[in-house]
């Protein structure tokens, strides 16, 4: 069997994956998000091969979520830092925990996100920000937005094709 390479065009789902498609990255951002900035801590929380740690770090840094900064000099140690792009990942970290949380914690949630001050669980949904409506309504349909080229046009047709049937 062949692996083709993905070619993500101008779908945004496509592009984002090919910065954070595998575990291991989104596990780091995570971490990051959790705090740790830290090779060693980075390795002892995930339990991975220091080249594999590495090389995704690596990434991570080239595709802007975080940033590498010097914080010791003898010997030089770095820490990598989140950017402002790699913050603004944390919504989809809180959704990809949620739907986790909603269909494979088969023996009971083992994490979530919590109001810090009640310490009740936050039940988090993805809304309109203009409207306040569930992204999830039947209302919102996927279409092409102003930058659209040919292949997504026509990708955006078979679609509503699809759902007219």
């Amino acid at each position: 069997m062949t692996q083709r390479a993905l070619d993500a065009g101008q779908c945004p789902v496509g592009r984002t994956l090919e910065r954070v498609g595998d575990a291991w990255s989104l596990m780091i951002l995570r971490d990051a998000l959790q705090g740790l900035s830290k090779f060693d801590q980075f390795e002892k929380s995930l339990g991975v091969a220091p080249n594999i740690l590495a090389r995704r770090l690596a990434a991570l840094v080239a595709a802007g979520f975080l940033e590498r900064r010097p914080y010791q000099e003898r010997p030089v140690r770095h820490e990598y830092l989140l950017t402002d792009l790699g913050r603004d990942f944390a919504p989809v970290l809180t959704a990809l925990m949620a739907f986790g949380n909603r269909h494979f914690a088969v023996e009971g949630v083992a994490s979530q996100m919590v109001d810090a001050t009640t310490g009740l669980p936050a039940e988090p949904v993805m809304v309109d920000r203009r409207t306040g409506k569930s992204m999830d309504d039947p209302d919102f349909v996927y279409a092409a937005g102003p930058a659209a080229g040919p292949a997504l046009l026509a990708r955006v047709a078979q679609v509503a094709q699809g759902r007219r049937r």
